[in-house]
């Protein structure tokens, strides 16, 4: 599956977590869904299903997690 039909796919997705940081009132946060096999999908809590989507794959996302854990610099 290319990027394009992985973001088609994850707009469908109706399982949408958000961190366990966010605020109680779920403002100012991200919210990710892992419904579609291979993709992670992460859009802006506040505007729902109206946010823009990012699609990674699940190893990118990993990567990105472990490079966040280990304060990694953006390079």
């Amino acid at each position: 599956m290319n990027h394009t039909d992985a973001q088609a796919a994850l707009r469908t997705c109706t399982t949408w977590r958000k961190s366990s940081y966010s605020f109680p009132d779920g403002q100012e946060c991200v919210e990710i869904t892992t419904d579609l096999a291979g993709w992670v999908g992460v859009r802006d809590s506040k505007l729902g299903s109206g946010s823009p989507l990012l699609a990674v794959t699940t190893q990118h996302w990993q990567a990105l997690l472990s490079g966040a854990c280990a304060a990694e610099p953006i390079v």
